[in-house]
């Protein structure tokens, strides 16, 4: 009896503290904005910048993400090795940006467009690459083996590849060659987003727009979804599994390697650990939209932007909290788990079949 009240008044506690905790971010959240936003420190056009900054970001976190939901999609594991496989795709971009520099292709708009689809062709195929030799020597020996050791396999392959890197390019920062262009003003009202935020924002949802109509209208991509429903019953169809993961990656990695190239052309450097955040956060936005869900991991990449690049003046100017951009992180971080707390499936939820239900 002492054992079940104890039990109760645990679980009493449990559910106060949620509570309390969705209660003080909820106030958080809308009395710094509210207060942010009577100031009036920030115009309609500052707000419409960062809106803008927002959604570029998202769209780089939107392309990385798509690696992981959809290797969880049909392994039903976590690649942390995909940060890993992003920066070696913004390396390849980076020799090739180098080399088109260098022959004069930065020259004018029409050579810079040329050069920069030269450059995350490159980049994809550096990923493709990588992204190949991981599945084949750290995921494929183990995919019968316990959840747990493919993970474990997983941050060995992250690790290797990053110090791999720096053993090759030493541990400075390479700076990306300027694209004149991609600096000026966009006309595009209200949001004033510079061009190389255009090309990110065009790019990304081209990208993905065109992998849901293949994962969904192609028979290929019909055979993916069908191996990510079940293996077994998919082999017994005639479906071979091995190509359908295989090819899960590499579609995976082209996008990361091409999200390295726009991170690169924005940001304008590249380092051997440049993949840790940028995964990090790419894998938050996956689980944000719904992890296994393609069209969670884009709307979980743009909210996550957004919420990063508007967030910390929206929630914290009005308390006079200095140095609120340092604080994108934590903002961003704070807001999945409030998100959690609501919905932990995530913002889509999780695509799973009956049989897993």
């Amino acid at each position: 009896m002492n054992q079940r009240r104890l039990d109760r008044l645990t679980d009493v506690a449990i559910d106060v503290f949620m509570w309390t905790f969705r209660a003080v971010i909820i106030l958080v959240v809308v009395v710094g904005s509210a207060l942010t936003l009577l100031q009036g420190k920030y115009t309609p056009d500052d707000w419409f910048q960062l809106v803008g900054k927002g959604l570029s970001l998202g769209s780089i976190y939107a392309m990385i993400a798509l690696g992981y939901t959809m290797v969880y999609g049909i392994l039903r594991m976590i690649n942390f090795a995909h940060g890993e496989i992003f920066m070696g795709g913004a390396f390849g971009g980076y020799f090739a940006a180098v080399a088109l520099a260098q022959a004069g292709a930065l020259s004018n708009v029409v050579s810079s467009l040329i050069a920069i689809a030269i450059m995350i062709l490159v980049a994809m195929a550096v990923s493709v690459g990588l992204a190949m030799g991981v599945e084949r020597v750290a995921y494929r020996p183990l995919r019968n083996a316990p959840t747990l050791v493919p993970l474990i396999s997983a941050i060995g392959a992250s690790l290797f590849l990053q110090y791999t890197a720096r053993g090759l390019f030493g541990s400075g920062i390479y700076a990306y060659p300027s694209v004149p262009f991609l600096d000026e003003t966009a006309p595009i009202p209200l949001l004033n987003m510079r061009w190389v935020d255009v090309l990110v924002v065009a790019t990304a949802f081209t990208m993905m727009g065109g992998l849901y109509l293949f994962v969904m209208r192609s028979r290929v991509g019909t055979a993916i979804r069908a191996v990510s429903e079940d293996k077994g019953t998919a082999a017994l169809m005639g479906i071979d599994a091995n190509r359908a993961i295989v090819l899960t990656f590499v579609i995976g990695a082209a996008l990361a390697g091409a999200a390295g190239v726009l991170y690169g052309l924005t940001f304008r450097q590249v380092f051997f650990a440049m993949g840790v955040v940028p995964g990090i956060k790419a894998f938050t936005a996956a689980v944000l939209g719904g992890i296994g869900n393609v069209p969670g991991a884009l709307l979980g990449g743009l909210f996550l932007g957004l919420i990063e690049a508007i967030g910390p003046t929206l929630f914290l100017t009005g308390f006079g909290v200095p140095s609120v951009t340092q604080l994108a992180p934590v903002v961003a971080f704070t807001m999945l788990v409030l998100v959690l707390v609501f919905r932990p499936s995530g913002i889509l939820g999780e695509r799973v079949t009956r049989s897993r239900v």
